[in-house]
């Protein structure tokens, strides 16, 4: 076929492998990768391609059943955990295609076809899903009496906090339900709880989301030296002068003080780029930071390139490693760095460098 992505995120192979192996030294055990979210945004087919035979990865981690199933279909060759409640209609397909499920309580517990394997929710303070220590007790020892139970974890509400205090309370709850079943593997690090408390005891796994894909809270920056995964890179669709007086694109935010040569780029709002980074946004350009000008738009944004031989068909970088930060780009827009990794849209292509 001819026809070509306007815009395109190159993923970095080597930038991912060398994050989860750093990970996974950090944690002293192996990783239940999360690849909920088309992969944190960065395609879950490129990324299960590079980390199906990695050691450092033990196992997946989904959100909805539909990614489990899309997921399983991709042959990954490692287990993968439905972090949420599966309805009691799904429960025994998912089981049929090997999927560990999550369950938090008695009525889930209950719907369990014979034969599922499950990981037990301990819910120790986020208070989003999962048994209170005093049930999980309960419901562990129902589930270890049929066979069932392959696993415990929560999950930190706050070990992205410098005052980890919080988190380790929450790490004291879920240490007196693991007592209750020795030698059930159990984990409960993100992220951020990785990079914070190193290696925990009596854990089997950790599941570093975000990080894995390169970011940590800057005050944990320093821990380990993450790579980004993700560059963004678009194509410019035509190059013109902005004539001095001239407004760009809507509501005239931006007025031209001198001729201007602009490049539109093919990139807006609807591929992940912030609508809210106007006024605010950059591009690196033939080694320069360039401002983008006026609103950004939903497919495209216009782009100061006065000086530069640019021309239409040129791949820009949007963001990435060694331009732009993602980090900085979220921070124009408003956003976590998860809202703007997860916000690129299926227009974009996905390719593996």
């Amino acid at each position: 076929m001819s026809l070509q992505p306007r815009a395109r995120a190159h993923l970095s192979a080597q930038a991912l492998a060398h994050n989860l192996e750093a990970l996974r030294g950090r944690a002293g055990v192996p990783l239940l990768l999360p690849v909920k979210a088309n992969a944190y945004g960065h395609g879950l087919a490129q990324v299960i391609s590079v980390t199906r035979e990695l050691s450092a990865v033990w196992g997946y981690a989904v959100a909805t059943p539909i990614e489990a199933a899309e997921l399983c279909a991709l042959k990954p060759g490692k287990p993968v955990l439905l972090l949420t409640p599966a309805d009691e209609s799904e429960t025994r397909e998912l089981s049929d295609l090997g999927v560990l499920l999550g369950v938090s309580t008695p009525e889930e517990v209950r719907a369990l076809p014979g034969g599922a394997r499950v990981h037990l929710k301990v819910d120790t303070g986020m208070n989003r899903l999962g048994a209170r220590p005093e049930q999980a007790a309960e419901l562990g020892g129902l589930l270890a009496g049929r066979g069932q139970l392959a696993g415990l974890y929560t999950h930190l509400a706050s070990a992205d906090d410098p005052d980890l205090s919080s988190a380790r309370r929450q790490l004291e709850l879920f240490a007196a339900v693991q007592a209750e079943f020795p030698g059930v593997p159990a984990h409960a690090a993100n992220g951020a709880g990785v990079l914070s408390f190193g290696a925990l005891p009596n854990m089997n796994l950790a599941r570093p989301g975000l990080a894995s894909y390169g970011y940590a809270p800057p005050h944990l920056a320093h821990v380990l030296p993450l790579r980004p995964v993700m560059t963004l890179r678009a194509r410019v669709g035509a190059v013109h002068t902005v004539r001095a007086g001239e407004s760009v694109s809507y509501g005239g935010l931006w007025t031209a003080s001198r001729d201007t040569e602009a490049a539109t780029v093919q990139v807006g709002y609807a591929d992940g780029y912030p609508r809210n980074a106007t006024g605010q946004a950059q591009m690196l350009v033939q080694g320069e930071r360039r401002a983008v000008l006026g609103r950004v738009c939903m497919d495209q944004l216009m782009l100061d390139v006065s000086g530069l031989n640019v021309r239409p068909g040129d791949w820009l970088e949007v963001w990435g490693e060694a331009s732009v930060h993602p980090g900085e780009v979220a921070r124009w827009g408003g956003l976590a760095e998860y809202e703007l990794l997860t916000g690129v849209g299926n227009r974009v292509e996905r390719v593996l460098d």
